[in-house]
């Protein structure tokens, strides 16, 4: 199942152009159930990517704005903001039922030399010491609560988290939550766009949900409500997504019922390859009887 969901991501992926900045794609999932976020920024970065050349993505910054449901295929919609020497930039709009889901900003950069340095990668355990998550979720005999009903689906990503579902660090209050993962099947090394338009599926994986983790000993996960609402994402250097990246997740500050996340991607050698931000919605659901 784990390979069906890589190899259906590979095939969303494929947007069918409809006219000169018009692409249209169709779901990961079926179903009444609402879309990942993951899979619209990886559609309206592919999108994008159709309306240049010899170029690579280095930066996104992107809204969510309603929901999307999986029943409809999203439309995506270009607008070509600037053609430059060096850099040029994209917006691209999702549309579904004829109303916006989502916005995005895209800037494209040609290769070019420069300095180079990067802060060095945490100190964790290589994922050869760790188990796979649904593995180990699906070993768990009770649930306390704190488990995502997502732990116990394959996604197109194996993950390992250096706190162990189920552990007793895993369980307890924290500000990080280090994982390695990989894409699920095998990517060319030259094809960037497609490693990149991954990389972005990935950055959403169980992000907005890391703002909790200071929490876990007060709430469980169904009293509380998560949506992605913002989500920016730099990339640095070439993405191996089909071998292991360290996905180093942090929560800085929660307030005003928003949680900030910031996570940085690294090779298993220790490269830094790109950086997340992303600040959702981190609020208490209320009993009814207390409305």
């Amino acid at each position: 199942m784990s390979t069906e969901r890589a190899e259906r991501l590979l095939t969303i992926l494929d947007l069918e152009q409809i006219e000169e900045d018009l692409f249209v794609g169709q779901n990961e999932d079926r179903g009444p159930m609402r879309l990942f976020g993951g899979q619209v920024l990886a559609q309206a970065l592919r999108a994008a990517y159709g309306t240049v050349s010899d170029l690579q993505v280095h930066s996104l910054h992107a809204y969510f704005l309603r929901a999307g449901s999986a029943e409809r295929p999203v439309l995506y919609e270009i607008e070509r903001i600037r053609d430059g020497r060096s850099f040029t930039t994209r917006r691209v709009v999702a549309i579904q039922n004829g109303v916006a889901i989502f916005n995005m900003d895209v800037s494209f950069q040609i290769d070019e030399p420069g300095f180079d340095h990067a802060h060095p990668m945490p100190n964790v355990p290589v994922p050869e010491e760790l188990e796979d998550d649904v593995t180990v979720a699906e070993s768990m005999a009770e649930d306390d609560g704190r488990l995502s009903p997502m732990a116990r689906i394959a996604r197109p990503f194996e993950t390992r988290s250096v706190f162990q579902l189920g552990g007793e660090a895993w369980a307890g209050d924290r500000f990080w939550s280090p994982v390695w993962m990989r894409f699920r099947e095998p990517v060319d090394a030259a094809d960037q766009e497609l490693a990149r338009c991954l990389l972005a599926y990935g950055s959403d994986i169980s992000l907005v949900s890391t703002a909790s983790l200071p929490h876990q000993r007060q709430l469980s996960r169904d009293r509380l409500m998560m949506a992605s609402l913002d989500h920016a994402l730099w990339l640095h250097r070439d993405v191996p997504v089909d071998q292991w990246l360290l996905y180093h997740k942090r929560t800085s500050t929660a307030q005003g019922s928003r949680g900030m996340v910031h996570a940085d991607f690294y090779s298993q050698d220790g490269e830094l390859i790109a950086s997340v931000t992303q600040e959702g919605l981190l609020r208490e659901r209320q009993d009814q009887s207390s409305k």
